[in-house]
């Protein structure tokens, strides 16, 4: 193969986009003291939130998933919709950046995960399209994949070898 790591980066910026176009309609501007503005959770993702999950829950066969979720996410469906919300904005814009790629697609997997355990049940393309994305994450936390077109890269570059291991872990 010519350049893996170039055909990765470019996965790695298609699986970003699609992450910022899910949460496009879930995010809009708020306003603090009338000057700042700020992304914020929109109202009516916050309504639709519940229902979809209830939806989810159904008639999902995996036991402890589906309790889960009618115990769990119901329940506090705000604090599950704000955090769907940003996390798909961290993970798409950190994806698209190359910037802290290693967290960035382990949140996307922690997203993915549940996404497809929830939706796994309703049709074949649900499974492999989940099952894709579980892979594409995997792919870009073991690949490395922000260090070629991306902002990690050019972190590593000018840092050499004064990053901790921690540093090295997240990019």
């Amino acid at each position: 193969m010519i350049a893996p790591q170039t055909w990765i980066a470019v996965l790695r910026i298609v699986v970003g986009a699609w992450f910022v176009k899910a949460v496009w309609t879930k995010l809009g501007i708020e306003w603090l003291w009338e000057i700042v503005p700020y992304p914020a959770v929109s109202p009516r993702f916050l309504g639709f939130h519940p229902k979809r999950v209830a939806e989810f829950a159904a008639g999902n066969p995996v036991a402890w998933y589906k309790d889960f979720l009618e115990g769990t996410v119901t329940p506090n469906s705000r604090v599950f919709a704000t955090l769907q919300a940003y996390g798909e904005a961290a993970v798409g814009i950190g994806l698209i950046l190359g910037l802290l790629t290693g967290l960035s697609a382990l949140v996307g997997l922690v997203l993915c995960l549940n996404y497809g355990l929830a939706t796994q049940w309703m049709t074949f393309g649900q499974q492999g399209f989940h099952v894709l994305l579980v892979t594409s994450m995997l792919i870009f936390l073991f690949a490395r994949a922000g260090r070629a077109w991306g902002i990690d890269g050019w972190i590593l570059a000018w840092r050499g070898d004064r990053g901790g291991r921690w540093f090295r872990v997240l990019v």
